[in-house]
């Protein structure tokens, strides 16, 4: 939508003002006389997905035509540049959103410059209003891309025409079964005879990130579609059920991490921002915004104190757990920086980028320790015990010792970048996924290869 018109500035009586925030954070009731053979239009089901489709891209915080926002219902209660309000509860035909949406005068019509709304939609919208407003429940400043309900994901297909990236993978606890990310569902696969034995469908379209909890009963998978929306689903890996949303955004989850000593879990996003869960109450504990771009990797120190993260904005830096407060930024790979690891309480750090090399560096003054060339783009990191395994594009993955800065092992054997690592430590396997969709099962104690296939249904 596009509100250009510019009214001359009236001013509203602080009383009619009151009475409006009255009505809409009251969310105000409708006479029983009113509207009785049909159900309350909702808000959070049938407005929010209008608005955020049609208008937001116009009206949001990044571009606010005509000084008119509408991607959160807090903003809906201010006045533009004109002094008209764009929403008036029980007077739909006041309402500067209604009065647009019917009008058919191309300087004045919404959405601007693209076909009108439906007819069906604009009379909903008009109903909403005359019967209060009603917001059901919905917490004012939230965007309008949270309080939408998520809505049930596009159907697998029963065998896939081409292979998909292997972008997650996740080993069992006992090691006997390999998670891989697919579409819109986790593949459940033996890594001894690489046969597929379950399918989690109802996941986000593409994986970045797995992680199972409380002894391998819940899965984490976050992901998303990119530059669409993204989340992180909580799921039962056995039923494959759904338990929770969380961590809601415009752009895909990338990866996350659980804080040592707490149950929260730390959530990395394309948009640029950390996200702190309490999964107790699966509820957001804090928004960290202190990157310029794509946050890649996180990770936390062993005693839980210490954050780090990656981004694409060429920087690596580490805050405080607890008040999110910055320690340090490290800019030594001077390019994008794709993965980071602690070393022991966080004192010193590992980080890896497209200067294609692996950094060792202190957390007193950013200082680099050690760097060790790679020989292809990196992705995330994977420590394991006084090791890192680093997968990289040139086909390879790689395995550093940190007692001398060395690399052990590099091997070879995909055909394609390698994007993805998971670690059993019960089996002491490790599983490597490519961009060509093949996954290949390691020893991760001299790098033979024990099974390879491609992840395809």
């Amino acid at each position: 939508m596009n509100l250009r018109i510019r009214f001359n500035h009236s001013t509203i009586s602080k009383a009619f003002h009151q009475a409006f925030l009255i009505a809409v954070i009251s969310v105000w009731g409708v006479d029983g006389d009113t509207v009785m053979a049909q159900a309350p239009v909702s808000f959070r089901e049938q407005i929010a997905p209008i608005l955020q489709e049609h208008c937001v891209a116009c009206h949001g915080a990044k571009r606010t035509e005509g000084g008119y926002r509408l991607d959160a219902a807090e903003q809906m209660l201010k006045v533009g540049d004109g002094g008209n309000s764009p929403v008036v509860p029980m007077k739909s035909a006041d309402s500067e959103i209604v009065q647009r949406i019917r009008s058919h005068d191309p300087d004045i019509q919404m959405p601007a410059d693209s076909e009108p709304l439906a007819t069906e939609q604009i009379e909903l919208i008009a109903k909403w209003m005359d019967e209060g407003a009603k917001l059901d429940g919905v917490t004012m400043s939230d965007p309008l891309w949270l309080v939408i309900p998520p809505a049930a994901t596009a159907k697998s297909p029963e065998h896939y025409p081409n292979s998909l990236p292997i972008t997650a993978l996740a080993f069992s606890p006992d090691g006997n079964q390999l998670l891989s990310s697919g579409y819109h569902e986790a593949l459940v696969w033996n890594p001894v005879d690489s046969q597929l034995i379950g399918r989690l469908p109802n996941q986000v379209q593409r994986a970045y990130a797995m992680l199972g909890l409380n002894a391998g009963n819940v899965l984490i998978v976050g992901g998303g579609t990119p530059g669409v929306k993204g989340e992180l689903r909580v799921i039962d890996r056995h039923s494959g059920a759904t338990q929770h949303v969380i961590a809601r955004a415009n752009d895909v989850v990338l990866d996350c991490a659980l804080r040592p000593g707490k149950n929260e879990l730390a959530v990395a996003l394309a948009d640029n921002t950390i996200r702190i869960i309490d999964l107790d109450k699966t509820e957001q504990r804090k928004t960290i915004a202190s990157h310029a771009d794509w946050v890649t990797q996180l990770a936390y120190s062993d005693d839980g104190k210490r954050l780090g993260s990656s981004s694409r904005d060429k920087s690596a830096k580490v805050i405080d757990a607890e008040s999110g407060d910055l320690l340090v930024s490290y800019p030594g790979h001077a390019a994008a920086v794709r993965g980071i690891a602690s070393i022991g309480d966080g004192t010193q750090w590992m980080s890896v980028g497209s200067d294609n090399k692996w950094h060792r560096w202190e957390l007193e003054g950013a200082k680099k320790i050690a760097e060790v060339p790679l020989g292809g783009e990196p992705a995330k990191l994977l420590k394991i015990d006084q090791s890192v395994i680093v997968p990289c594009a040139d086909k390879h993955w790689v395995k550093i010792e940190l007692s001398n800065n060395s690399v052990s092992l590099k091997i070879p054997g995909h055909e394609d970048w390698v994007v993805s690592v998971a670690y059993s430590p019960t089996t002491n396997r490790l599983a490597t996924g490519g961009m060509d969709g093949s996954i290949r099962v390691w020893n991760a104690a001299d790098g033979a290869l024990l099974n390879k296939w491609l992840a395809k249904p």
